[in-house]
């Protein structure tokens, strides 16, 4: 579980990046999962943009995901979210501890 200092660190350096995927009118797929799986594995830091043809809403589709790949929630803002999961064999991002 993130603490208010770690989120907010990951949060401003989720500013810097593009989304690497999205999601569109056939949801959340098993296919959806592997590719965010491997994204987070590499990256440690994602973003998703949630298409409008989704239906989904950015907050509960950042959770259902973060959940089904153990990650952490960082935020959603509009229609994108951002996830994070640290990689613990070859970790990329240092979290100042808070």
């Amino acid at each position: 579980m993130l603490k208010g200092k770690e989120r907010s660190y990951l949060r401003s350096m989720a500013n810097g990046i593009k989304p690497i995927t999205q999601i569109g009118k056939s949801g959340i797929t098993d296919a959806f999962l592997e590719q965010l799986d491997l994204a987070l594995d590499s990256r440690e830091l994602v973003k998703v943009t949630v298409l409008e043809t989704s239906l989904l809403d950015a907050k509960d589709a950042a959770n259902q995901i973060a959940e089904s790949l153990r990650a952490e929630f960082v935020q959603a803002i509009g229609n994108k979210f951002v996830i994070y999961r640290k990689n613990h064999e070859n970790p990329k991002i240092e979290i100042p501890k808070g």
